[in-house]
């Protein structure tokens, strides 16, 4: 899409030269009395090129995206109340705008454009600022349930777990939920949708992309019927790190953590929390292997060892065979010797089967 509109705005930016070009000021055109007029008129054309291939998607991409990245920000209330404000100020601006058109012209056109404008982006900056008023106001004429009402409903879902970016980016927690095997109302703090937001915008291709993905995920969890997805207001202001933030708002609200990274895990461990990490559900769901066991393998590359091979499994558990290396790319029989859990993961020796 961004190569598209920078070759829109390469032509663009050449038609825009060429149009320039051709007005005539004094019964000339432009460079009509220079003797390189073609060289000075391909240099402009160029340079009007050029300044559309770079400015046009900052006029277009850059604004939406900035756009989506505020109304995915935005909680359900939020956006309800921000379009009943801008709702509210253009009706304001239409009726305002009725006598203001009466004037003469210029000022009939635009008073009634620029009042419009003003009131319903200043009526959608108010009501969002002042949602909390307008939702107690909306409690009390009995059209919305009450919050304490809204509290019970979630509590009655579960605990809550609050969320941390890793495990958004990773993705497995959309499965995960999608399985039953977490419930309850899922938590995700502010900051962590903002660090969410910065990985997402990042140059580099990669991060960018699993930036984007974790967005993705958190669209998938709003919608799944498995679990609440909360996106509360509060921050932690006195932590500064992102880690801090999440261990002291899980005090707080006294919820589990749901995380992949190990350094959270340990702290928050540490400080008498429940941490719920999907690694360690992972290596769980990992078949256990006994001493005479059989499993079939293929032995793919050297071991550590002289002699040793080397086969995985679907699930990546590592299977090192002793002598496996005179058996490389093909499939053989093997019995467990040995199983050895390590930080990185389960690794389970074995030795050939007799052929």
């Amino acid at each position: 899409m961004e190569r598209f509109v920078r070759a829109l705005g390469a032509g663009l930016g050449a038609f825009v030269g060429l149009a320039l070009a051709s007005v005539e000021v004094g019964g000339q055109a432009l460079f009509s009395d220079s003797p390189i007029r073609g060289f000075l008129l391909a240099l402009w054309v160029v340079a009007w090129l050029v300044t559309g291939f770079l400015v046009l998607p900052y006029l277009t991409i850059v604004p939406a995206r900035w756009l989506m990245r505020g109304v995915n920000a935005l909680s359900t209330s939020e956006f309800a109340t921000a379009i009943v404000g801008l709702l509210v100020g253009l009706l304001m601006g239409l009726l305002l705008g009725l006598p203001l058109a009466r004037f003469p012209d210029p000022y009939g056109r635009i008073l009634p454009i620029g009042t419009s404008l003003v009131l319903g982006l200043g009526m959608l900056g108010l009501t969002v600022a002042k949602r909390h008023d307008l939702q107690r106001a909306v409690e009390a004429l009995g059209l919305a349930p009450r919050r304490e009402a809204a509290s019970a409903a979630a509590s009655a879902r579960g605990p809550f777990i609050v969320v941390d970016t890793s495990v958004l980016i990773d993705g497995r927690i959309a499965d995960i939920v999608e399985s039953g095997f977490v419930y309850g109302t899922l938590l995700v703090p502010p900051f962590v949708l903002a660090e969410l937001q910065q990985i997402a915008d990042q140059a580099d291709v990669r991060k960018r992309t699993r930036g984007r993905r974790g967005l993705d995920i958190l669209a998938q969890l709003q919608k799944s019927e498995q679990v609440g997805v909360e996106i509360p207001d509060e921050d932690v202001p006195e932590a500064t790190e992102v880690d801090a933030k999440i261990v002291a708002l899980a005090r707080a609200r006294n919820a589990a953590i749901l995380t992949n990274d190990y350094n959270l895990n340990k702290v928050a461990e540490l400080q008498g929390i429940r941490v719920l990490n999907v690694n360690s559900l992972a290596n769980a769901m990992k078949p256990a292997f006994l001493p005479g066991d059989s499993l079939r393998v293929s032995v793919i590359q050297e071991g550590k060892e002289p002699g040793q091979g080397v086969a995985f499994l679907d699930d990546g558990t590592m299977i090192v065979v002793e002598g496996g290396i005179r058996h490389m790319g093909r499939e053989l029989d093997v019995t467990v010797t040995r199983v050895l859990q390590t930080v990185a993961g389960r690794m389970v020796f074995a030795q050939p089967g007799q052929e």
